[in-house]
């Protein structure tokens, strides 16, 4: 009986985690020279959002490199952050999932190259949920730093 109840709890637990990994967004991706905006929720930032939007805002970041060169040590960047899975790598696009050590909750994270005006815009929005402690801010502002594009 015992050995059934374990089992149980096993089985619950798995689902209820495999749940908290939610559905790929069928919006994300570059639309009209832009990423998708912010939901009204406070789990997102982009460099799209209103610069008066405090809660969702950052500025998208110039870059000096050739966009091949750009793109490749972003690439090599995000490869190198735990519980990241590349996406879609594109020349002006990559798509990231990251999950969380202990919830497994995925956000999902754009970077946009725009060779027009040589400028590193992204979005980093969470799925699931309403707040994220201020994590997608934290891990944009993290893949920033140091960023020699």
């Amino acid at each position: 009986m015992i050995h059934k109840i374990s089992a149980l709890t096993t089985s619950a637990l798995l689902l209820f985690l495999i749940g908290c990994t939610g559905t790929r967004p069928d919006y994300l991706g570059i639309k009209g020279e832009r990423l998708a905006d912010c939901p009204k929720t406070p789990n997102c930032i982009s460099s799209f959002a209103n610069p008066t939007d405090n809660e969702h805002y950052r500025s998208s970041i110039p870059y000096k490199k050739s966009l091949v060169e750009a793109n490749t040590i972003l690439k090599v960047k995000l490869e190198q952050m735990p519980r990241t899975k590349l996406i879609k790598v594109d020349p002006n696009y990559i798509y990231t999932e990251f999950t969380s050590l202990i919830m497994r909750y995925v956000d999902d994270v754009e970077f946009y190259f725009d060779e027009k005006n040589k400028l590193l815009h992204f979005r980093s929005a969470s799925r699931l949920g309403k707040s994220d402690f201020g994590v997608n801010r934290k891990r944009i502002e993290l893949v920033l730093k140091d960023l020699d594009i």
